[in-house]
């Protein structure tokens, strides 16, 4: 059992530095954060959706019973990266809040 113990002592401790290390280097970087900071974020991210969820609609009126052109799979592949990125930014802005790292405001 102290095996256990020991182990999940440590864990604990590994998790208590992650969290003040990540803190410490991300918190002075991100100003204090209220919603009004936010909003352009989940803005740009919805955009983004918007403007890859249109294309691919765009693409099946214009191709009808067709396939896209390798041009405008390229087009479309290009708008689900920018996406896809987006989404995964604004998840990462989520879990830092979540966990701590980056203060937050009421504004």
């Amino acid at each position: 059992m102290p095996y256990d113990t020991d182990n999940n002592r440590l864990l604990l401790e590994i998790d208590k530095e992650i969290r003040e290390l990540n803190r410490e280097t991300i918190n002075p970087r991100i100003p204090n954060l209220n919603i009004k900071d936010l909003k352009p974020v989940m803005s740009m991210v919805a955009r983004s959706r918007a403007d890859y969820l249109q294309e691919l609609f765009d693409l099946a009126s214009v191709c009808g019973d067709g396939f896209p052109s390798p041009d405008q799979i390229r087009h479309l592949r290009n708008l689900r990266l920018a996406y896809d990125e987006l989404v995964d930014g604004a998840q990462a802005l989520n879990t830092a809040i979540e966990r701590g790292y980056l203060d937050v405001g009421r504004d």
